[in-house]
């Protein structure tokens, strides 16, 4: 198992996360999402991650509360599955916006999301295009940040017809 990549997905966007392992030859791992009545939820991770290098994908899909406790959740959960690292692949980083105090009594949420992830159990965090470069100083973790606009003017280009 050491050494081995493990791709698993939240329910924000699961057709993207059987993409990205299409794309990389990997089959998707399997875990279970339990809402119990109380609206409390439980994430089981049902493949063996021990040692692993595991990439959790969850996007910042409304309703975006309910992702990011799902987020925390799993990745807990393969802490104590005994990963041997975890990437929090997080394509939209929610409240990225919120990354400075602007007004008096507000929360750098921003910060509180990196805190967060980090307390989870998070090795790494991939993301794209953050509001502000100072996003990735809230972090005591290695931030990839990854930047669209290059592949996007690149596919914008080949299909126009002037081009």
């Amino acid at each position: 198992m050491q050494g081995s990549i493990k791709v698993f997905s939240g329910s924000s966007h699961p057709a993207f996360a059987n993409r990205v392992c299409e794309h990389l030859g990997l089959p998707l791992g399997q875990s279970k999402l339990v809402r119990f009545s109380n609206q409390n939820m439980l994430v089981q991770i049902e493949d063996n991650v021990r040692e692993a290098d595991v990439f959790f994908i969850q996007s910042s899909c409304p309703p975006v509360s309910d992702g990011i406790l799902e987020m925390l959740i799993a990745i807990d959960a393969l802490k104590h599955a005994s990963a041997g690292r975890i990437t929090a692949v997080i394509p939209y980083f929610p409240y990225s916006r919120s990354d400075k105090k602007d007004r008096p009594r507000v929360s750098i949420t921003a910060r509180l999301m990196a805190d967060l992830i980090e307390t989870a159990g998070a090795d790494r965090v991939l993301t794209m295009d953050l509001h502000t470069p100072q996003i990735q100083g809230f972090f005591r973790i290695p931030v990839d940040q990854l930047i669209a606009a290059p592949k996007i003017c690149e596919h914008l280009s080949r299909g126009s017809p002037e081009h």
